[in-house]
């Protein structure tokens, strides 16, 4: 019988010039650049511009996509309706899902796959997915829209949308940090996903939807609120550590811990593990990251299995005001990028994307008749 590779562990399926991991450093690099670096010294706009450019922007190069991005920002009336007519139910990925799909339908552009018409569909992503994460947030609370403001950065109109207000520029930081870390993964589930679509010669906005859908779940973006929904459980430090021996001993799924590609631990987790105990300091909460630091111990003690970026991100988030339903759409708004560098990358040098399957049903057999 032919070796099937399950989950296409260990399986190089195409080149990429985007993203990787550097196993001597372990570091993750964004087009050669360590992340930890990006978070440092650039903002995510810097990042948005690098993955789908290739290089850094100069300051003039910033300027004009910053102005660009600010530009482009405001929903129609039609998409706005769309959103604001859904269940308060819904999940706000599905609204999302939902929107980009509305959003995608006004394009006249839609067969036009050219290089530039999708740098500047990736623009109207990008300045528009956060106000249709907002629209969305706003309808579900029972508040009125808030529009765009064109002046603010992308990280300050999120948070003004959302909440009427900005935060502290500590607050920002941490947000735009976390866009940075989430912003491009090589080929996760669902890069893998928007480049499948992507190779069928369909549109950005189809690759978008359906790597949406893909991040939607729990072993992937989704994981990021069931590490809060976790934390909320335990409630207590002092709690922490039984609740984990329990949990390891009836073999439950414990969200936030472990990867596929990093086995001495996610390169992104220092980082992010730092801004959100900057947030801890910032708003006077101590427990979720007391909780976190128990949990992660008794992991590594008796599994020696390393956190995930989701595994602090989501506690961060929190701490930042955001619902847990907002924590995997928030992802969508940094991943968009990731996305589009690889859309941009698989129309590049093209090929349909058609894996084989083994075969292990029952033999060619007759059909009888009655």
């Amino acid at each position: 019988m032919e070796q099937v590779f399950k989950g296409l562990a260990g399986v190089t399926v195409d080149t990429s010039a985007i993203s990787k991991v550097m196993p001597e450093t372990n570091s993750l690099t964004y087009r050669g650049y360590a992340v930890e670096e990006l978070c440092e010294y650039r903002d995510f706009l810097d990042v948005a511009y690098l993955l789908v450019h290739g290089e850094l922007p100069d300051k003039t190069q910033k300027e004009k996509f910053m102005a660009a991005e600010q530009a482009k920002r405001g929903l129609s009336k039609e998409v706005l309706n769309c959103l604001q007519s859904l269940p308060t139910h819904a999940h706000p990925m599905d609204s999302l899902r939902t929107g980009i799909s509305i959003f995608g339908c006004e394009d006249e552009r839609i067969w036009d796959n050219s290089h530039d018409t999708n740098l500047d569909k990736y623009l109207s992503l990008l300045a528009n997915i956060p106000c249709m994460i907002a629209a969305s947030y706003r309808h579900k609370i029972g508040k009125l829209y808030i529009r765009p403001d064109r002046t603010l950065s992308f990280s300050e109109n999120f948070f003004h949308m959302c909440f009427g207000e900005v935060p502290a520029p500590e607050v920002i930081k941490a947000f735009d940090v976390s866009l940075i870390l989430y912003a491009e993964h090589s080929f996760n589930a669902s890069t893998f996903t928007a480049r499948v679509i992507t190779s069928t010669t369909s549109d950005i906005y189809s690759a978008v939807t359906g790597a949406i859908g893909a991040l939607k779940g729990p072993l992937h973006g989704g994981a990021n609120e069931m590490v809060m929904h976790m934390l909320k459980e335990i409630d207590q430090p002092g709690q922490a550590e039984e609740w984990m021996l329990t949990a390891l001993q009836e073999k439950r799924k414990i969200m936030g811990f472990g990867h596929r590609v990093y086995k001495n631990g996610d390169s992104r987790v220092p980082t992010m593990k730092k801004y959100a105990r900057k947030m801890a300091d910032f708003v006077g909460e101590k427990k979720w990251i007391e909780i976190s630091d128990i949990l992660e111990k008794v992991m590594l003690r008796e599994k020696n299995i390393y956190p995930n970026l989701d595994f602090p991100a989501g506690p961060a988030y929190y701490m930042m005001g955001f619902e847990i339903e907002m924590f995997t759409p928030i992802f969508v708004m940094s991943r968009v990028a990731g996305w589009t560098a690889n859309i941009l990358e698989q129309n590049a040098n093209n090929k349909l994307i058609r894996p084989l399957s083994s075969y292990n049903g029952v033999p060619q057999r007759k059909v009888l008749p009655f």
